[in-house]
Parts: C-alpha cells; sequence; structure tokens
C-alpha cells in the first residue's frame, strides 16, 4: 500500500484574508507539489476529512480542491482507495533544463486526448453528448467493418457517408451536390490540405481573412504560399480591399456562416462580390464551415456554395465542434467537374481516414440522431454563452478597462486594454487549469505591437458551479499580467 506523502510534500500554507478562495489555494499547493516532484505518482492524498481537519477548513473545501486535481487528470479518485496522483502528471523539467517549446498552432489545442478545460475552444460540450447511443452505433459500425470483404476501401469515403452528408447539405446548406462530389478527409486541415494539392496551389497567392484562423494561415504558408490578410468588417470579408492588395490571387479562405473569431456572417452583397471575383479571374475559394448549423442566432445562413454558379467553391465541413474532434473527420465538396481529378489526388495522396468511424457517423446521420444533436447543442450553448456574458461582466466590474463582447466560434471575447500580453495571460491561466485562446495571434497585418488584445473563451464546457469562481480567477489573472 502506497504510503501518505510526508506533511513537507504537501507545502499548504492557506491565507484567510486573500481574496482567493482557500479551495483555490489548496488546488493551487497541492498542484505545485504534483509538478515539481514533490508529491510522486501513484501518491496517496489525505482523506477530505483527515485534510480538512489539519487545515482547520471544511471537508468541502478539499473536495472541491481535490476535483479540480481530477478535472485536470492531476489525481484520480478511486473510491474507498482514496485519491492519487495520476501517473501521467506531467512533472517540471529538472533545473537547468529548458523545455522543448511546441510549434506555436499546436498551442491552440489546449492538453491533448484530457478532458477539456474551462474557456477551451473547440471542443464540443463533453457532459451533453449521448454516448451510450453512440456507443452503441460505433460498436455495430466497427463489427460491420471487421466483417466487411478484405480490399482496398474507397479513398473518396465511405459510400454511405459521403450519400448522407449529400443530404446533409442539401437540407441545411442549401448545396445541391451529388455523392461524388464528396471527399471525407481528416478533418478541416485534411480537406484544405486536399484542396491545395489537388489544385496545385502550391507557391501561389492566397486572401486570408484578417483576423483569421491561425492554423489555416500557417497550412499555407507551409504549402509555399504568399498569405495576404485582407481586412473583415462586419459585413464579412473586404472584397474591394481583396483586389486592392492582390488582385490575381489563386485562392481566398473564408468563414461566411460565422466569421472566426468576430463572429459576423458575411452579406448577401459581399458574397455575390466574391463570387464574381473568382469567376472572373480564375481563382479558387474555401469555404469553412466550421460551425455547420451551430450558429446560435436565428436560422445559420444558406452556405456560400449554394450561390456558386461557376463552379469556384469548395466547401469544408468537420465534424469536430458537432461530434467530437477524436473523431478527426471533416469532408470536401467540390464541383461537379473537379470530382475526377480530387478523386485521383485521394487515392494518390489523401485517402480517407479508417471506415469504421466513417461508418459510424454515417449510421447516426441515417438514424436522424445527427440533427437532433444539433438541435439540443444550439439551445444549451445559447443559455451557457449568456451565462457565460454575465459571469464575465460581474467579474471584471463596473469601470474595468477590460470588456466583456459576443463572438463567433462558440465563444466570448474578452477585450483587454491595448499593450496587454494576451499570449503571455493565456499561458499563465494554462497553468491555473484554465484554456482562453489569445486574440493577437489571429491577426498577421501591421506591427505586432498594434494588433487587437484579448482572449477567446469558449462557451461549450462551462460547469455551472464553478463558472463564477473561474471567471473570477482569470479576471484576477489579467490585472495581474495585464
Amino acid at each position: 500500500m502506497t504510503a501518505l506523502p510526508p506533511p513537507e510534500a504537501l507545502d499548504i500554507a492557506l491565507s484567510r484574508t486573500a481574496k482567493v478562495p482557500l479551495s483555490t489555494q489548496i488546488y493551487a499547493a497541492l498542484r505545485d507539489s504534483i509538478r515539481d516532484g514533490r508529491l510522486a505518482k501513484g501518491a496517496r492524498l489525505p482523506s477530505w476529512r483527515d485534510l480538512a481537519a489539519q487545515l482547520g477548513v471544511s471537508r468541502g473545501t478539499v473536495r472541491n480542491a481535490y476535483e479540480r486535481l481530477i478535472d485536470e487528470q492531476l489525481a484520480v479518485g478511486l473510491g474507498a482507495a482514496g485519491t492519487r496522483v495520476a501517473e501521467g502528471a506531467m512533472a517540471a523539467p529538472p533545473s537547468g533544463v529548458q523545455p522543448v517549446q511546441a510549434p506555436s498552432v499546436l498551442e491552440l489545442f489546449s492538453g491533448f486526448e484530457r478532458p477539456p478545460l474551462p474557456f477551451q475552444m473547440g471542443v464540443p460540450a463533453q457532459d451533453a453528448f449521448p454516448f451510450t447511443l453512440w456507443s452503441r452505433i460505433v460498436g455495430r459500425a466497427a463489427r460491420a467493418a471487421a466483417a466487411a470483404p478484405v480490399g482496398y476501401p474507397d479513398p473518396r469515403g465511405h459510400a454511405d457517408l459521403r450519400r448522407e452528408i449529400a443530404a446533409v447539405l442539401a437540407i441545411a446548406r442549401g448545396i445541391r451536390c451529388a455523392p461524388e462530389q464528396i471527399f471525407i478527409t481528416a478533418g478541416y486541415a485534411g480537406a484544405l490540405g486536399l484542396a491545395i494539392r489537388a489544385l496545385r496551389l502550391d507557391g501561389a497567392t492566397a486572401w486570408m481573412e484578417e483576423p483569421g484562423f491561425p492554423l489555416t494561415r500557417r497550412a499555407l504558408d507551409l504549402a509555399g504560399m504568399t498569405v495576404v490578410p485582407v481586412p473583415v468588417d462586419g459585413s464579412g470579408i473586404d472584397v474591394e480591399a481583396g483586389i486592392t492588395r492582390a488582385p490575381a490571387a489563386s485562392l481566398a479562405v473564408v468563414t461566411p456562416g460565422q466569421q472566426a473569431p468576430l463572429g459576423a456572417t458575411m452579406t448577401l452583397p459581399r458574397r455575390l462580390a466574391l463570387l464574381d471575383w473568382a469567376a472572373r479571374t480564375g481563382a479558387w475559394i474555401v469555404e469553412d464551415d466550421y460551425l455547420s448549423e451551430l450558429q446560435l442566432k436565428g436560422r445559420a445562413a444558406p452556405a456560400l456554395a449554394s450561390l456558386d454558379r461557376d463552379g469556384r467553391v469548395l466547401h469544408a465541413g468537420t465534424f469536430s465542434k458537432t461530434i467530437s474532434p477524436a473523431l478527426r473527420l471533416g469532408f470536401l465538396m467540390v464541383p461537379p467537374d473537379l470530382a475526377g481529378l480530387f478523386g485521383e489526388a485521394a487515392a494518390c495522396l489523401c485517402p480517407a481516414p479508417a471506415a469504421a468511424m466513417q461508418r459510424a457517423v454515417a449510421d447516426f446521420m441515417a438514424g436522424g440522431h445527427y440533427f437532433r444533436h444539433l438541435r439540443r447543442m444550439k439551445r444549451l450553448y445559447a443559455v451557457r454563452q449568456q451565462a457565460l456574458l454575465a459571469a464575465m461582466c460581474a467579474a471584471v466590474g463596473d469601470g474595468s478597462p477590460m470588456a466583456v463582447e459576443e463572438s463567433g466560434s462558440l465563444s466570448v471575447r474578452l477585450v483587454l486594454p491595448p499593450g496587454s500580453r494576451d499570449i503571455a495571460i493565456a499561458a499563465a491561466a494554462r497553468t491555473d487549469g484554465l484554456a482562453p485562446v489569445p486574440l493577437s495571434p489571429w491577426y498577421a497585418d501591421g506591427p505586432e505591437a498594434a494588433r487587437p488584445r484579448g482572449l477567446l473563451l469558449g462557451i461549450t464546457n462551462l460547469q455551472e458551479r464553478r463558472l463564477s469562481d473561474d471567471c473570477r480567477r482569470l479576471a484576477e489573472l489579467v490585472r495581474r499580467h495585464g
């Protein structure tokens, strides 16, 4: 049996005059002890009763601290066997050894294969997904895939899933297309990569929304493309500004449904102007429909591809926001005359992911579960967005240089004063168990010091019992590091 850690390993000193709640102080002390190695992996923590008695606090206060450690996978609750330090808990690097710096785009994804942290973006609600139903469907699909004839799967994707996606696009996004125009990809990144390769855009010039998704900008850069930032306003991408800056660009990547991260829906005049530019110049448009039906106000606007009469729009979708990013499943709808070319590119360079998960998603859609799930999530996310707006406004307070605004991308935007170090604030928040996304890396135009500063706060995985405390902690952290 693993012995309890020595008292010096816990090193918990509480201040009852500090504004930080006692449970947060206990959590932070235990977290630091785990990360610097004073609490070894597998070490058993004192019971709630024993530690509460030792510190002179209530058992509920200790329980809240332990629950946060468990939520962040620093500890595991084993019932009667107590609470122990997780085997996979990350210890701090030894003194004098610098940790390897990950590429900047990887920092957008907090904690690979771990439960989402408060304010984390890009991850659907974990507490509202129909896991029992989904598990049944996945098991059935796995058995069907195992029993299928041994042979090469269709590199374009499973026929059933392509057919279901074509039907959903017709109903929900106003796009008339055949299953032959649908290609299953490894998420949005796979769709963008397939488009760049099949259209041979390496080394070309591309319009990129300003601000815009950093992963897209980096992907275009890695393809050797010249990326031209084109400003976005309340009507969407400024087509005239794009023509002025790069009239002969070969590609434009846009988020017309709800601009990421500002949230504007591209107006009809802007859509028509963008399509006209592409038709006149022979350019291509990649429509990143990352939210699909998950637009929280009113009915989702029809897809840009639904207006395309000249075959210039490639419509990219993903199941990351609607089902799970762990699927690594997306799709690309291409104009009819490109289906053959893209089929060859998929076969030779970017074949569809494993068939079992494709079958499961197809069954989920065919049974009507997908649309029902989206309807529930829209209602839930609308409520959580308003709850976060209220809690964050209360935490910021009147007269603060910070401002709280609604945003796109299923988020709330915390606007920081000019000169604030939003990247450093986000990094500090991560160590405190929060995962806001800094706004300034979404900008590429102009001097870095002049770019807007802010934090994007995801609304999907909020816990009501902790929301006020999480918002207060984030606001206090901004005040300390701003």
